[in-house]
């Protein structure tokens, strides 16, 4: 028995995908739960689970072909099916294919259209198709298992009608669309942007071009930090098992600032300033695929082994391609680490709707001034540079820098954190 393999949910406000890696091919048997295709997003990579157990039959799309919710991408065989297509012959080569075509021409009935389209076997991208173009359903033929419209079929339909008259080229921006080959240069390729890097492309325009944005920067002389982690570490790993990283005084030191300045924790909407007393850190993390921000729910209740835990959580779930939408939504401040990259310096972007992003850079060690007892002597310290890129209509320059040197003194003297002082 047939099994139709279909998009699913995978978020309110997501209607596309596209289609990654097939990790089945026809024929191949699977068992339930198996995954079969990678469902690609704008904000993270899921993998589609066999229904049943069976085999993998007709695929629909392949890798990198557009789809919607709710799109029939392929069929499965389970039940008694099942065994039938794993006894059925492979198919013709492509080129036994063609040969037999040539030589028995399609009828005239076989090219005739169906009279009236049945609605229920027009696929989603093929009506968006449609009412995009203003077609007629029922003078395309349809080419799709059991009679479906897909969108290949619109495609080609459109292809086969005649062409209006090229008029003047227009001086504009070059489309997003996918470039025709003929403008691809004979040591260049063409590759369509996955939903996931044109979300991003589309997010840092938007936060561009509807933010104010200005970066400040400061230094932090990393040595209380570094000797406090090396004091704890082995006890700190022994007792929860897991590693005593930088990223969790830098989400406790973000904390105590955020609460000594609400306005960076807050965000514009529409016309009011929204404040929020809960802290949503946003963790960014790169990946092969573009930058993704899981976020720590209500960090502020957080302990330092359970922030690193949940880090550690991210990425092994981005890692596995188990990252959810709920990991990614919401979000009240954006903590980025490009030090990690060996990034000394650099101007971090807003996460919208957000006000502000924290940036670490890479702990370098160097000369600097340090005043003990009255006399200033030159020490060399591990120095790290941060950046704080804000929304200037709501946070105004003073308050940055403040926020900044909270941050500055929270590291450099972590008992303040404890004092709140």
């Amino acid at each position: 028995m047939p099994v139709e393999l279909i998009v699913p949910e995978v978020g309110e406000s997501i209607t596309e995908v596209a289609i990654g890696r097939w990790l089945k091919k026809t024929g191949e048997r699977v068992s339930k739960d198996d995954p079969i295709v990678e469902i690609e997003t704008d904000k993270v990579t899921l993998e589609l689970p066999a229904p049943a157990d069976g085999t993998i039959g007709e695929l629909l799309k392949k890798q990198g072909d557009e789809a919607v919710v709710g799109e029939t991408i392929g069929y499965m065989e389970v039940g008694e099916g099942a065994a039938e297509a794993e006894s059925k012959p492979a198919p013709k080569p492509e080129s036994e294919a063609k040969t037999e075509t040539e030589s028995k021409p399609a009828s005239k009935k076989d090219k005739k259209p169906q009279a009236k389209a049945d609605l229920s076997l027009i696929m989603p991208a093929a009506k968006r198709l449609i009412d995009e173009h203003g077609l007629d359903a029922s003078k395309i033929r349809p080419t799709g298992p059991g009679g479906r419209l897909l969108k290949e079929d619109v495609k080609a339909y459109l292809d086969s009608q005649p062409k209006a008259a090229p008029s003047a080229p227009a001086i504009n921006t070059p489309s997003q669309e996918s470039v025709n080959e003929s403008v691809v240069g004979p040591d260049e390729e063409a590759v369509p942007m996955t939903p996931m890097r044109k979300r991003i492309a589309e997010r840092l325009i938007q936060a561009q071009q509807t933010a104010a944005l200005l970066t400040t920067f400061n230094e932090v002389d990393m040595t209380a930090v570094m000797e406090l982690r090396n004091q704890y570490k082995d006890s700190f790993q022994k007792k929860y098992d897991i590693k005593l990283g930088f990223m969790s005084f830098f989400t406790k030191a973000s904390i105590d600032a955020l609460k000594q300045f609400p306005a960076v924790n807050a965000e514009i909407r529409g016309a009011d300033i929204i404040y929020k007393d809960h802290y949503d850190i946003g963790i960014a993390v790169g990946t092969g695929k573009g930058l993704v921000v899981p976020v720590l729910r209500n960090a502020e209740r957080m302990s330092f082994a359970e922030i690193e835990k949940a880090i550690a959580g991210f990425g092994q779930k981005i890692k596995d391609n188990k990252l959810s939408l709920e990991d990614l939504q919401g979000g009240t401040f954006t903590i980025t680490n490009g030090g990690i990259f060996g990034s000394l310096l650099s101007t971090p972007i807003v996460n919208p709707p957000q006000s502000a992003v924290l940036g670490m850079h890479a702990i370098q060690r160097r000369p600097v001034a340090v005043t003990k007892d009255g006399k200033e002597t030159i020490e060399v310290r591990p120095m790290m540079y941060v950046a704080l890129t804000y929304d200037h209509r709501l946070i105004d320059g003073r308050e940055a820098v403040s926020f900044l040197v909270r941050i500055k003194q929270a590291l450099e003297d972590p008992a303040r954190m404890l004092m709140e002082v």
